[in-house]
């Protein structure tokens, strides 16, 4: 029997405590409008190209927080994001790691990765 279920990713969810200022820093970082709508007062979708991250602050707790990366955004030049993100004042839990990625964290405590694709 086939399976029904599709070998995609379809969204991403990040815990964070305060939906308006997550919303505002990741589409600083992303270089991205924040004209978005918050949806049922809890929830922004980032508009991402391929599989989707959304932002809740209603399964944010201690617990949920992402305490190692389960994904990566990508880069094409990763010594560039680097400077970057530090010229942003966001803390840089790793330098970039075999000239490939590095780790930071965003303002929730999420540990998140950016990668050289």
């Amino acid at each position: 029997m086939n399976s029904p279920i599709l070998n995609q990713i379809g969204t991403v969810f990040i815990p964070v405590s305060n939906i308006e200022q997550a919303r505002d820093w990741y589409c600083d970082i992303l270089s991205l409008p924040t004209k978005g709508e918050i949806q049922f007062g809890h929830l922004y979708v980032i508009p991402m190209n391929g599989t989707g991250v959304v932002l809740d602050s209603k399964i944010y707790s201690e617990e949920t927080i992402l305490k190692t990366p389960s994904f990566h955004f990508n880069t094409e030049d990763i010594e560039e994001a680097y400077r970057f993100m530090k010229s942003k004042s966001v803390e840089l839990v790793t330098n970039i790691e075999h000239n490939h990625y590095f780790n930071f964290k965003d303002p929730f405590g999420n540990h998140l990765m950016i990668c050289k694709c």
